[in-house]
């Protein structure tokens, strides 16, 4: 075996090197170098090992696969992310482990022998920086989160006592009789018997449909015995919150059922760090496993955004007896942080993994047939508490973005040539040398027609309908902060990377330019009227949450509820929506927000929760790795009514859709091992 694999001191000069390289983070090297503080003896190969694992979870790991590692060492450091040097000096460098002569075993050994390492069996009464579970190793604090969850998880894995003859008449009262499978009568039927439920499915599915009546059922049932469920909606950003807050507001009031009834169903939406309690400037949160929430069923929507940290903390706060039902489409991007954790427990969703138990029970309690699905010997406790929903009516057969969806998504590339061909009216295509060329400027600001909007849309409403400066009510400058609001909703631009001509960052400026020299702005840098701007921190103070966007317009100063009278009393103030299910704004300073920036141009990653009219997603000249098909797919799932394709380099598209995110993970390995059927 490599002297430098084994001596300390060799090992970390390599890593020094590999972080001068941009192989790996300074974090991840100083990571090795603590270890090494606690125990000088620590063998070059646990340090390396540990620089690696630390390396994963900014790549959205949860550990390191150590057999994987031996196989591919330029995947454990990303070396495709890297353009670099192909002189000898750096081959040298490059840390091809295999060739060394280690095998996983004897990796494995070293790494048991390591004082700064416990084994799975260990971890609980040990409290060592790493943790090794066969082939995987990790930091302890995503081992820990890892386990909380399969605990509080398996937990939850049985069914309640549900009388069937009770349960069956409330659905046929909420579900119309269809033609086909229905889906949503399904999920709900699911959801009412479990105390852990998931709900998963692409855009129009009626993941929100089929909740509130699921919700009108619990509430009806409770309410027949004199109580009222203490029922709580959350979301991971505020934009969703407040989309699923507007949403929910309209399906209750559509719902079949008593009056009483559709008054005990919430619809304020708050976000996971509110409903939790953050404490500012700590990892820590109010509620937890010695102080639970107070309530019986929560609900959270767009459950692919949450972490691995953040599903532990739910869970560790939520009462054992209490419901929680997840909603979420599990082909979207996961989550920016480490852990996939939806789409490690839906990864079986759609084969519908049912035993003939749960098949027969299903089918009787919603008197139909379930033609699409047999009953399965593969499925596993979990599978029995998933429902994947399948029929979209927000895009049908004629929808060009539902096809293409669904074709990106299963990675299908004659499809989606044949697509593009079709010439559907709510997809095109913009084929660019660069940003600057003029098609992709008609695009950004006036966009294709009036059912594709650019920028220069809610510009001209902020002007057209802006109030007379004689104006005393107050009422009506917030109407005309909401139609500025909901005008910007009309189209985004969405990027899949932050710098270069491509990215966020570059475009952004780019944009702001373009519109001030059509006069549509008065200033293309700094604090101007039109300006829209995320927030990129929770700000607790301010009551704003990361993924808040607002819009900066002039209005009059305004004390105790009175617009007030002074030579010049118009001074810009950035408009918010309120998560308060009341359509209520703030109006901030520019000088109180401290984390944001400009959204003409956002990451898709940043668009989750979010919808607009007309979507463009534009693609960078060259492969990246960030490029891939749950990216493309949630771009284009995040359009309304109209998605354009932005590109330079058709290959690019190509690849994206040829690539799929598969983040390391022990939670799908641990369900789909586990065969006891509840």
């Amino acid at each position: 075996m490599s002297t430098t694999l084994t001596q300390p001191e060799l090992s970390l000069q390599l890593l020094n090197q590999w972080v001068d390289l941009g192989w790996l983070r300074p974090l991840d090297k100083a990571f090795a170098d603590f270890l090494w503080q606690l125990d000088p003896s620590v063998s070059g190969l646990t340090l390396i090992a540990s620089a690696l694992v630390s390396f994963q979870v900014s790549r959205g790991h949860i550990c390191l696969d150590l057999a994987g590692t031996l196989d591919n060492p330029n995947f454990a450091l990303a070396l495709e992310e890297h353009p670099y040097s192909a002189s000898p000096e750096h081959k040298q460098l490059l840390p091809n482990l295999q060739l060394q002569g280690i095998s996983l075993i004897e990796l494995q050994h070293c790494l048991r022998q390591s004082s700064c390492v416990s084994s799975a069996t260990q971890a609980t009464a040990e409290h060592k920086p790493l943790v090794l579970a066969g082939s995987f190793l990790y930091l302890r604090r995503y081992w820990d989160y890892e386990q909380s969850v399969i605990r509080h998880l398996e937990q939850r894995l049985m069914p309640i006592d549900q009388p069937e003859n009770q349960l069956r008449q409330a659905l046929n009262q909420l579900f119309p009789k269809q033609n086909h499978s229905d889906w949503q009568k399904v999920a709900c039927a699911i959801a009412a018997r479990r105390r852990f439920s998931i709900i998963t499915g692409g855009p129009g599915t009626g993941k929100t449909t089929t909740v509130v009546r699921l919700l009108a059922l619990l509430q009806a049932e409770a309410l027949t015995k004199g109580e009222l469920l203490r029922i709580r909606l959350a979301a991971p950003t505020g934009k969703a919150a407040a989309r699923l807050t507007e949403s929910i507001s309209q399906q209750v009031q559509a719902l079949p059922v008593s009056a009483e009834i559709k008054n005990a169903i919430p619809c304020e939406v708050s976000t996971l760090h509110r409903l939790l309690g953050s404490r500012p400037n700590t990892r820590h949160f109010k509620h937890h496993q010695d102080n639970p929430l107070s309530l019986d069923v929560l609900v959270i929507d767009e459950a692919s955004m949450i972490d691995l940290d953040m599903m532990h903390s739910v869970l560790s706060a939520l009462p054992l007896s209490a419901k929680l039902i997840l909603l979420g489409d599990k082909d979207q991007l996961a989550s920016v942080e480490a852990g996939a954790v939806l789409g490690d427990l839906c990864q079986n969703a759609e084969q519908g993994l049912y035993t003939a138990e749960t098949l027969a029970w299903l089918e009787q309690v919603t008197e139909q047939k379930l033609v699409e699905i047999q009953p399965s010997t593969a499925g596993n406790a979990l599978s029995q508490h998933i429902v994947m929903l399948r029929y979209s009516r927000r895009f049908g057969e004629d929808s060009g973005i539902g096809q293409l969806a669904k074709a990106v998504n299963t990675q299908d590339l004659h499809s989606i040539k044949v697509l593009w061909n079709q010439k559907f009216n709510d997809i095109s295509q913009c084929s660019i040398n660069d940003t600057t060329d003029a098609e992709f400027k008609t695009l950004v600001l006036n966009g294709l027609n009036e059912s594709a909007q650019g920028y220069s849309y809610y510009l001209q409403e902020l002007i057209n309908t802006r109030p007379n400066r004689n104006e005393t009510n107050w009422v009506v400058y917030e109407d005309w902060a909401r139609h500025v609001l909901n005008a910007f909703d009309r189209f985004q631009l969405l990027c899949a990377v932050r710098k270069g001509a491509f990215g966020v960052e570059q475009l952004n400026q780019q944009i702001s330019t373009w519109l001030h020299q059509h006069k549509l702005t008065d200033a293309a840098d700094g604090w101007f009227e039109g300006r829209p701007v995320i927030i990129t921190r929770n700000d607790y103070s301010l009551g704003l949450m990361n993924g808040d966007i607002g819009i900066a317009l002039r209005v009059p100063y305004l004390q105790q509820g009175v617009v007030q009278q002074s030579s010049d009393p118009f001074k810009l103030r950035v408009v918010f929506p309120k998560n308060d299910g009341q359509g209520g704004l703030h109006f901030i300073l520019p000088s109180r927000l401290s984390h944001f920036e400009s959204v003409f141009a956002m990451t898709v990653h940043k668009s989750q929760g979010s919808e607009f009219a007309h979507t463009a997603l534009i693609l960078p000249n060259q492969k990246n790795p960030v490029l891939t098909k749950e990216l493309v797919y949630t771009a284009i799932t995040r359009a309304q009514t109209h998605f354009t394709l932005v590109e330079s380099n058709k290959n690019v598209f190509k690849e994206a859709i040829k690539t799929q995110v598969n983040r390391l993970s022990g939670l799908k390995d641990i369900f789909s091992h586990k065969n006891a059927i509840h």
